[in-house]
């Protein structure tokens, strides 16, 4: 009634019948449903119709010197620069002391967040928070939507899958959706203990859907923890 749509065709619908909803119909179901604005352009993804103000996908170039010069510049700050799978193509000296990780080591395949998350134990035991394997099931999911059949995004999931088998069962057990956001995040460090850092996202122009992300101190210890790490070259 909400959507102002039947009741058998809406079934068929949840049913995943061969219907086509127009975008007019799927934008009135969304509101009936109280979708958020993520939500909403997930379900139109899914759906093969183009979102609410959604704009052209612009490929993400490499990392320029001016970027790298910028992520120097930020120490002590961990910072690192992102793309939208997850990807870490470029970081600081503080953000490898921090997540206890040599980037530069690694596989160029390996670096990625959710990928060391599962697979790399120093990293993992650095992230104190509760529920981050949901919370990346939910972030890669909404981010995946935008590149339906994309080879490189099917062959990053099956990876995950690989790797963990929780990280899997809980893909085809929950379905939300989630973007990324600026939040406190607990880390948990074999020398410095417990601290919390603020975490930052910033996008670059033009918005390609890298991503810069920067922790920054939220008090004294975490300052103090900061400081140490620097000093730690």
């Amino acid at each position: 009634m909400l959507a102002d749509v039947g009741v058998t065709w809406y079934t068929w619908l949840e049913q995943g019948r061969d219907v086509h909803p127009s975008a007019a119909v799927l934008e009135a179901v969304a509101r009936a449903l109280q979708c958020s604005p993520l939500e909403t352009r997930h379900l139109f993804t899914l759906a093969g119709l183009t979102p609410p103000e959604s704009h052209p996908a612009v490929q993400c170039e490499g990392i320029s010197s001016g970027t790298r010069r910028l992520l120097d510049s930020l120490m002590p700050q961990p910072a690192s620069i992102q793309r939208p799978n997850f990807d870490i193509v470029a970081w600081n000296d503080s953000f490898c002391r921090l997540m206890g990780v040599d980037f530069a080591a690694l596989d160029e395949a390996d670096r990625n967040c959710i990928y060391l998350y599962l697979t790399h134990d120093a990293w993992r035991s650095r992230i104190a928070n509760q529920d981050v394997l949901p919370t990346f099931v939910s972030y890669f999911r909404a981010a995946m939507a935008g590149h339906p059949g994309d080879p490189e995004w099917e062959e990053k999931l099956a990876r995950f899958f690989a790797a963990s088998s929780e990280f899997e069962a809980l893909w085809h057990q929950r379905y939300d959706v989630r973007g990324v956001e600026n939040q406190i995040k607990t880390f948990n460090h074999p020398q410095l203990g417990r601290f919390n850092l603020q975490q930052m996202y910033w996008y670059s122009a033009p918005r390609d859907g890298a991503r810069m992300l920067v922790y920054l101190p939220t008090d004294e210890e975490s300052e103090r923890a900061l400081a140490w790490l620097d000093k730690q070259a």
